[in-house]
């Protein structure tokens, strides 16, 4: 028996969507990669790694400069026009340390919504392969009901008036084609459901991609904003006194004679007073009974980018200091260090390259490679508090240097170094270890961090 034109159709649109499955490119193989979300941090132990020493990162150097423009994608004129709006602050140290902090505040935001970025097209991923999942069942199914049905168009049941003693057959070829109609008009729209899905889902993939690419060009720009700021600053500070260079090398000498954190930071703290008398003053004048401080004054001293000093007495910061990296917090203060003690700081496993700033006013008491730690940073902050950021992979401040809170201090790699936090994210991820020191003994820095609306 032929099929009637109405079902014929039908049988039609059902192809047509079967071949409109292969007409869609998989998202996950599209042109432009799309990066896997940031897998979930767990609690970790930290194990001291026998990592090589990296040596120390200088600032930037003309060549350096160069080197970073060649790797960017910004157009000739966008760096010409940053070259021209930093050579207008020359010898104006206060716009720079404005603009320093700017940047970095800008790369900060940049760098949280690439994460967020790539976690959503992570989903889509996932959300395109079940609908490909699908649809790839439909196919098989409607594969096999349109194979059928072809074989009884091919071979159909002979007319009533022809033979009538084969009408039981041609009822039941009647019946069985009745039957399957519907329920391959049904599969036919639950097809049409996942396409429109699909498209819907690769509608989306594009709109976040071009969203990702906006911020990786933010991060470009800043990059090499905050590059040419360091080396014009460099060059506003001339040639380094011999004293502050005789300081800088009994810095790194200490370091090497140091066996343990806690001895380096006794060590540097006894020469604080020639590095910088600003600090040594600022340790002498201790006042047990701080001033009492109202937000907004601490805001408006804060927002003082002339200071050479901090801006407010240390033990008066709780709430307010800046989180130098953005991460996720993979080992709280006072957990277990895998070998029988207990962490004396935490730990943040970062995007690669991720930017590190000063999470507070302060003096650079040294930078540089440490033992296992890779290149760390250590600042004074005064009233005997210390802070130290271990694991970065180039570090752009000197010894002795005053930065402010938000200020770049260097960049982490594009894997562990030093040492290493074991996460199910693998032990091949960036890891910022901070602790904060009073008269060098470990202090919980819980609740000293800035909410966001403080520190935006």
């Amino acid at each position: 028996m032929a099929l009637a034109p109405g079902k014929r159709r039908g049988l039609w649109l059902a192809g047509t969507l079967l071949a409109a499955l292969s007409s869609l490119p998989l998202l996950a193989q599209s042109e432009t990669p799309a990066p896997t979300a940031p897998p979930a941090a767990a609690p970790a132990a930290v194990t001291p790694a026998a990592a090589e020493q990296p040596a120390t990162v200088a600032a930037p150097t003309q060549s350096d400069l160069e080197a970073v423009e060649s790797s960017l994608s910004l157009s000739q004129q966008r760096i010409d026009e940053l070259k021209a709006e930093i050579a207008a602050m020359e010898g104006d140290r206060t716009q720079q340390n404005a603009a320093l902090i700017a940047a970095a505040q800008r790369v900060k935001l940049a760098e949280i919504e690439v994460a967020d970025v790539e976690t959503r097209l992570s989903d889509l991923i996932v959300a395109e392969l079940e609908v490909r999942g699908r649809l790839d069942g439909s196919q098989a199914e409607i594969a096999n009901v349109l194979a059928a049905l072809e074989r009884i168009s091919l071979n159909p049941p002979p007319a009533l008036i022809v033979d009538p003693d084969d009408a039981l057959g041609s009822a039941r070829s009647a019946i069985l084609i009745a039957a399957i109609v519907p329920q391959l008009r049904a599969k036919a729209e639950s097809v049409t459901a996942d396409l429109t899905e699909l498209t819907r889902i690769k509608t989306a993939a594009l709109a976040e991609e071009a969203t990702l690419r906006a911020n990786h060009a933010v991060l470009e720009e800043e990059q090499l904003r905050i590059a040419t700021l360091i080396a014009a600053r460099k060059q506003g500070i001339g040639v380094r006194t011999t004293q502050l260079a005789a300081e800088e090398q009994e810095a790194v000498a200490l370091a090497a004679r140091a066996s343990t954190l806690k001895e380096l930071v006794d060590s540097l703290s006894a020469q604080v007073s020639s590095v910088s008398e600003a600090a040594a003053a600022a340790d002498a004048g201790l006042d047990p009974d701080l001033p009492v401080m109202t937000p907004e004054a601490i805001q408006l001293a804060l927002a003082n980018s002339a200071r050479t000093e901090p801006a407010i007495p240390f033990g008066v910061a709780r709430g307010y200091l800046t989180m130098p990296a953005n991460g996720v917090n993979v080992l709280d203060y006072g957990a277990s260090d895998g070998f029988g003690g207990i962490n004396h700081g935490i730990s943040l496993v970062t995007r690669a390259e991720a930017q590190v700033v000063a999470p507070a006013d302060g003096w650079v008491l040294y930078k540089g490679p440490y033992l296992n730690y890779g290149q760390i940073v250590i600042l004074n902050s005064g009233q005997g508090y210390t802070m130290l950021l271990a694991g970065l992979d180039a570090v752009t401040v000197d010894i002795g240097q005053f930065v402010q809170m938000g200020m770049p201090l260097g960049t982490m790699g594009s894997r562990t170094i030093g040492r290493t936090v074991t996460t199910n994210a693998g032990a091949d991820q960036p890891t910022l270890y901070i602790e904060l020191r009073q008269n060098n003994e470990p202090v919980d820095p819980t609740g000293w961090w800035a909410t966001p609306t403080q520190s935006g």
